[in-house]
């Protein structure tokens, strides 16, 4: 499913109530359609917040396309969380919230990535209950390689039970 520009172009997003986990809660900033022209797929893009702080801790996004360059090296799932708020597990947590809506979607399974030497992503896949699959090299024509980051992990996080 959502394998091909087709599946994509018929894609529709599913309305998406408050997701939370006690203290954490993520709140739909933005939908993002396909944009072929800017290499985009259709993604769910989330703030992440905390009870009782007004801004956005972080952010979190669910891109909803199999095709191979979101599975072998950007991931389903991207986050980011402001310094001051890290080293709480508020990526992990906000990864967990998504699986429902990914399962909806029929995404089975998420896939994660993050580059091999960052110590803290690689825990926060773990602590989302993903396991690292392989260290793959990003191909050098790939946006990602010319970036700076020529190999990626891929981490598998199954959505159904």
């Amino acid at each position: 499913m959502y394998e091909s520009l087709e599946d994509l172009r018929n894609l529709t997003f599913l309305p998406v109530g408050l997701l939370r986990d006690g203290d954490l809660y993520l709140s739909l900033a933005a939908t993002e359609p396909l944009n072929v022209e800017m290499g985009r797929v259709p993604a769910y893009r989330f703030d992440m917040h905390l009870r009782g702080i007004r801004r956005p801790v972080g952010g979190i996004s669910l891109r909803i396309a199999n095709i191979a360059h979101i599975v072998n090296y950007l991931g389903h799932i991207g986050y980011h969380v402001e310094p001051a708020y890290r080293g709480r597990h508020l990526a992990a947590r906000s990864c967990r919230l998504l699986v429902p809506l990914a399962r909806q979607h029929g995404l089975n399974p998420i896939w994660i990535t993050c580059n091999p030497d960052n110590w803290a992503s690689r825990r926060t896949c773990e602590l989302a209950g993903a396991y690292l699959v392989e260290i793959v090299n990003v191909p050098p024509d790939n946006p990602i390689y010319i970036g700076g980051e020529p190999q990626k992990c891929r981490y598998r996080l199954d959505t159904m039970a």
